[in-house]
């Protein structure tokens, strides 16, 4: 969780630092976008909790700015990538990446999904834990076209950036130190990130 920390303190530590910390946010989920291993969702939480604490004006549109942006960059180019390994007689690395991410039940859930309701599946598919992969590979088998998995990507990434800045906004709010909400902001999104596992963990033994 260093990362983690260090990353929130750039976003927070002076107005010669901020032109580093917005990058540095931007950076971080992009890549987190690209390799779905990093915790971009606690980690713009916790810059939203900084945010809302700082005086200055637009820093929580910085965050969102940033956040969103950098979401719909990483995702687009991470779809870019996939097909180009679906065009590959030998595929790709990065194809083989998000076929590893997408279990077969979740797979077929998300293409039946997106078949019946098309681009509202993809929207949603951002706000739910460990959805965002399995509806990109179903986008990539069905072939659609780049423009248009962009036009259903960018509402997805805006409503993601917007929902975890309110839960940062959240933590933020219940405690006069920064500190205290990042960490109740990152509790939350992890929360909110293994409830579905836990709940099908559930259903199956019960």
């Amino acid at each position: 969780m260093t990362w983690l920390a260090e990353a929130s303190r750039t976003v927070t530590t002076g107005s010669a630092q901020q032109a580093v910390g917005y990058p540095s946010l931007f950076l971080l989920v992009f890549l987190g976008a690209l390799v779905p291993v990093v915790p971009t969702g606690a980690l713009v939480s916790s810059a939203a909790v900084v945010a809302f604490h700082r005086t200055e004006p637009f820093t929580l549109a910085m965050v969102f700015v940033a956040a969103s942006s950098a979401a719909f960059l990483g995702d687009v180019t991470l779809y870019w990538l996939g097909r180009r390994g679906m065009r590959s007689r030998n595929g790709s690395r990065w194809l083989e990446a998000i076929r590893s991410r997408a279990p077969e039940e979740r797979l077929a859930q998300a293409r039946g999904k997106l078949t019946e309701h098309g681009v509202a599946v993809l929207v949603l598919s951002r706000l739910v834990p460990a959805g965002r992969i399995p509806v990109m590979l179903a986008c990539l088998m069905a072939e659609w076209p780049l423009r248009r998995f962009a036009r259903g990507n960018l509402p997805a990434c805006l409503a993601w950036a917007a929902t975890y800045q309110v839960i940062g906004i959240l933590g933020g709010s219940l405690f006069k130190e920064p500190w205290q909400g990042v960490v109740v902001a990152i509790v939350l999104t992890f929360v909110i990130s293994a409830a579905p596992g836990v709940w099908r963990r559930v259903r199956a033994t019960g």
